[in-house]
């Protein structure tokens, strides 16, 4: 059995983060050493005690002390910049990406590929590639903690959150959920399988999903009926249009009933879905009913992946 004093790094994040880290443990350090050290020497040199004249104060050296204030302030500002661009890269995935949606569940790990592959408590990716996880929650909070890659982020549930990561290195390497869960949060966990294209094209291949991500989306869209209202026979001269077209609709923005104007992205179609009454498009009555009952977050997560695909036009 080998001994890691050092974590595995998986990704340039990874790499990143243990600079800020070891970076930041050394200047606290050098800040905290000469407060110490001194204590140390003071404490043995007069451990006796001494009596002292204190009638003739010595002045005290403001440059010194303005020093000894201002450089440690400035070094830590620029660890906060630089952690702060960290943070804001993180969030901020490349246009690229591959998705993959993540929900999670006491006790386990849901994901739904674009192609229709899902896994459980296993996530394949390809090495090299940008990976976004758009994430919720089926029941309590969890949280996604990938320590190859130095990533951790909150899972909610009725609520989205992202991550993404380009992982540097092929390997299995482990999935853990870091906030208490309940009963059996020990367990929750999986693993990370990172491949070479070619061997994550012969995965996606042998997963063997005979239909897309978007594609059960549709589906699941006719089987709801809800062509009936958002559909294209809906939108003709002579129906009576009940709902807005949804085609071309993703990150458009929406004018709402009360004034305000919200982005259609990924949580607005689900909170649309979901809580239909909790923002009304303008122009429209709240006639949609609620599916918060109805549908579970992966059918959600279907839903949405068959809006994203009618991109700027479509029939439905």
């Amino acid at each position: 059995m080998s001994l890691h004093f050092w974590p595995t790094q998986a990704s340039l994040h990874a790499e990143h983060v243990d600079w800020l880290i070891g970076s930041f443990g050394i200047l606290v350090a050098l800040l905290a050493a000469p407060v110490f050290i001194l204590s140390a020497v003071y404490l043995v040199r007069y451990r006796h005690g001494r009596k002292a004249d204190r009638s003739q104060r010595e002045a005290g050296n403001v440059w010194l002390e303005t020093a000894w204030a201002a450089i440690p302030f400035l070094l830590v500002m620029g660890f906060y910049v630089w952690s702060t661009k960290m943070f804001l890269d993180q969030q901020s995935p490349p246009d690229d990406a591959l998705t993959i949606d993540v929900i999670a569940k006491q006790w386990m790990w849901k994901f739904q590929h674009a192609g229709g592959q899902r896994e459980i408590n296993e996530l394949h990716v390809p090495v090299g590639r940008p990976i976004r996880l758009t994430m919720t929650s089926q029941d309590v909070i969890h949280s996604l903690y990938l320590p190859a890659l130095r990533i951790k982020q909150d899972v909610l549930p009725g609520r989205y959150t992202q991550e993404w990561f380009a992982a540097t290195d092929t390997g299995t390497f482990p999935l853990r959920c870091a906030e208490f869960c309940g009963t059996d949060h020990s367990v929750m966990g999986g693993r990370l399988v990172v491949q070479t294209p070619a061997d994550f094209a012969g995965w996606q291949a042998q997963a063997g999903a005979d239909r897309s991500l978007a594609q059960l989306g549709h589906t699941l869209f006719d089987r709801l009926g809800c062509a009936g209202c958002h559909g294209g026979n809906a939108q003709g001269q002579d129906a009576q249009v009940r709902a807005p077209p949804l085609a071309g609709l993703y990150g458009k923005p929406v004018p709402l009933a009360d004034g305000s104007i919200v982005r259609a992205g990924d949580q607005y179609i689900h909170d649309s879905i979901m809580l239909p009454n909790k923002q009304v498009a303008a122009g429209y009555e709240p006639l949609m009913p609620p599916f918060g009952s109805v549908l579970d977050e992966e059918q959600v997560a279907q839903l949405e992946a068959y809006i994203r695909s009618l991109g700027a036009g479509g029939d439905r």
